[in-house]
């Protein structure tokens, strides 16, 4: 079995990067679950996959062109640090051909057992690559001032995901971790994710066979 060093202790500034990670492991292991049991290609299994590919193409699209850009900012020059944020971006491209393989599995009756073994390895070596490295060097050289910034160009940017994303960081979530979430967003948020997105989306009954 691999073993990993300890992760660094989570900060608040990346506890929405963070609980990203925690739901994209949490599906990876619900599709594993779904293939070895021969379900993986029930209605709404699939449905759960196509999520799965959206909040992850999202959560890229973030750190690719919102936050490691002002990562790369702050440490101009510094040929280490911009090497790492170089390998998160090489990391991104290579997870896409394993996203792929998952896909034609799916849809030719290939070894999809297969297919999510190597994407769930390709994407954990990325995600644990990114907490030990890369998320620390955000924490340590962007300042408060770029933190509100990084924020704000989220909610401007993105703002129509969070109808999709809270739920979906929320869904099957131990109490505590879901409270600390929730109650890390503002109120208008949360309101909003009780009353209307978290019921719409459980209604699509997500990962169910």
């Amino acid at each position: 079995m691999e073993t990993f060093a300890p992760l660094p202790q989570r900060t608040d500034r990346l506890a929405v990067v963070h609980a990203a990670h925690d739901a994209l492991r949490r599906d990876l292991e619900r599709l594993a679950a779904a293939a070895a049991a021969g379900k993986a290609r029930a209605p709404h299994v699939r449905a759960g996959w196509e999520n799965f590919k959206e909040q992850l193409h999202l959560h890229h699209q973030v750190e690719d062109t919102l936050l490691w850009p002002r990562v790369a900012r702050a440490v101009q020059g510094r040929r280490a640090e911009l090497g790492v944020l170089a390998e998160m971006e090489a990391e991104h491209t290579g997870i896409e051909p394993l996203l792929v393989a998952v896909d034609a599995a799916l849809e030719d009756g290939g070894d999809l057992v297969d297919a999510v073994r190597g994407l769930g390895a390709g994407l954990e070596m990325h995600l644990r690559h990114e907490e030990m490295s890369a998320l620390p060097l955000a924490e340590s050289v962007l300042g408060s001032e770029e933190w509100r910034g990084f924020g704000d160009s989220v909610r401007r940017e993105c703002g129509a995901w969070m109808t999709l994303f809270v739920p979906w960081i929320v869904d099957g979530i131990a109490p505590i971790e879901r409270s600390r979430f929730l109650t890390a967003l503002p109120k208008a948020v949360r309101e909003h994710n009780r009353l209307t997105w978290e019921p719409h989306y459980r209604k699509r009954r997500l990962w169910t066979v």
